[in-house]
């Protein structure tokens, strides 16, 4: 059995540390590095990114539960908006040339909002709205401006923060959205991976379907037909080797459910008990909707607030759901966000990202010395650049993330269940060593033991198999290795068994 080997992070944390030793007489360098440096202790920075109208804010809101980000088309839609937990809540605005400012909050219906009093948006850096929220514990969650977006400058303010020119991205992770797969949206996600190693997307982005509910007009199968273009885009080849994978999610019905009020749910249950006919006739269209007069509904004004906060699908569903016997507001809530296919997400959330934010945090931080060892090269550096490759050569974790893409590109020959193996082996569907080995997440060390020496014999023989060509005997090194980690990592107890 191999000896275990330190910790991507703390070998990266020594390396910046050594830069910073290196450039102690730049003041700017060494404040990069130790921003980076601090970045270690903090929660895993995520970016939504997507196209304007692509439901970002929204999706945000679910995630955190609350309304905090503002959803309409407003002006702070257009700047860099950063949202972290605290104890106390605080919307802070950073202008480009002037002293960050505390903004006044204000509850319009329920939801957070705010204005830039009067600053223009083009000289805003960045907000940062500090709330408590223990959803923003472990993930700080950055609202973008929409890619691709009529104005010129919003798009390449969202372009600069997510893919800039001459530094890394200040995202550890990104959720892109799409409401169908264009030209512009594989573009964007090609931005990321045009650059080395170390910035390949497959590692740190995920892309969801979102406004999944409007596919199919607000069918009630609307949310089957998405998840099933969803999965006809993870099992593309192009797709599936810039970005983790593809979930399909109704981000209006996953914020509606996660804050559903009790006047909402009473107003769908007027709408619920109509006669079929009368119910049916309104919810033709989002106008004859929100508009027509009909006795016993509830008033337009007020059906015109539930259009905006559950869409066509969301207010046919929940009727039909109160039709078929739900009359408690709370279990109407929750299944809501069942059907929304937000669960689906923060479960690969937590498996693509939480899971792997060691690596995720030691990618950021590589990024940031290889920017000073370019910007201000010195002979005392050439160590330090040395060690930067060494690193991302030798690091196990970037030795899969390298075999993760050529197996998703399709360049590597072998059975299709043998490769989904390899690839699940590796990582590919998260970095637990349950994820690893298709366990159940609740599996004892036992099984898991069991199951990794299991894939190691199996992976040793097609490796040292006289039928197996160069590329496979690489893989099954790899993934061999990738085995003896997780028997690593259940302690010393659980390492035996393994031999060369």
């Amino acid at each position: 059995m191999t000896a275990p080997r330190p910790q991507l992070g703390s070998v990266v944390r020594v390396l910046l540390r050594r830069t910073i030793d290196t450039y102690r007489d730049s003041p700017q360098a060494v404040g990069w590095l130790q921003h980076n440096l601090d970045r270690f202790d903090e929660p895993l920075r995520v970016a939504i990114a997507g196209k304007v109208k692509a439901g970002k804010s929204t999706l945000l809101n679910a995630l955190v539960g609350e309304e905090i980000a503002p959803t309409d088309a407003g002006e702070c839609t257009r700047v860099v908006t950063w949202y972290q937990d605290a104890q106390v809540p605080k919307v802070t605005m950073f202008p480009r040339n002037a002293s960050p400012r505390q903004l006044t909050i204000h509850r319009n219906q329920g939801a957070l909002s705010f204005d830039l009093a009067g600053t223009p948006v083009d000289q805003v850096d960045k907000l940062e709205v500090q709330w408590p929220s223990q959803s923003l514990r472990t993930q700080t969650l950055i609202d973008t401006p929409g890619i691709a977006s009529l104005s010129r400058e919003t798009s390449a303010r969202a372009g600069a923060f997510l893919a800039p020119d001459d530094s890394p991205s200040q995202a550890d992770a990104v959720i892109y959205l799409m409401r169908h797969l264009h030209a512009t949206d594989v573009n964007f996600l090609e931005s990321f991976y045009d650059q080395g190693v170390a910035r390949a997307t497959p590692i740190n982005t995920i892309a969801v379907l979102s406004r999944a509910d409007e596919i199919g007009v607000g069918r009630l199968d609307a949310l089957s037909s998405a998840r099933r273009i969803a999965r006809r885009y993870r099992a593309d080849d192009k797709i599936r080797g810039l970005c983790q994978t593809v979930v399909a999610v109704a981000g209006l019905l996953a914020q509606t459910g996660r804050t559903m009020r009790q006047h909402e749910f009473s107003a769908l249950s007027a709408l619920a008990a109509l006669p079929r006919s009368d119910l049916d006739g309104l919810l033709l269209s989002v106008d004859r909707f929100s508009r027509v007069e009909l006795a016993g509904a509830p008033d337009p004004e007020v059906r015109a607030r539930l259009m905006e906060r559950f869409g066509l699908f969301g207010v046919r569903l929940s009727t039909t759901l109160i039709r078929q016997g739900m009359t408690d507001p709370n279990t109407i809530a929750t299944e809501l966000v069942r059907r929304s296919g937000l669960d689906e997400l923060r479960t690969v959330l937590a498996t693509q990202f939480t899971e792997r934010r060691d690596l995720l945090k030691a990618r950021s931080a590589l990024l940031a010395v290889d920017l000073v060892l370019t910007r201000e090269p010195r002979p005392a550096a050439a160590p330090l650049a040395a060690e930067v490759e060494r690193i991302l050569a030798g690091a196990h974790e970037f030795a899969e993330l390298r075999l993760l893409s050529t197996i998703r590109s399709g360049v590597v020959k072998l059975a299709p269940e043998v490769l989904d193996e390899a690839e699940r082996l590796l990582g590919g569907d998260g970095g637990s060593a349950a994820a690893r080995l298709g366990l159940d997440p609740g599996a004892g060390p036992e099984d898991l033991r069991a199951a990794a020496l299991d894939a190691v014999t199996r992976w040793q023989r097609r490796g040292e198999s006289p039928m197996s060509s160069r590329a496979v005997s690489d893989v099954a090194r790899l993934v061999v290795r990738s085995c003896e980690g997780v028997l690593a990592g259940l302690g010393p107890d659980f390492r035996g068994g393994v031999h060369h």
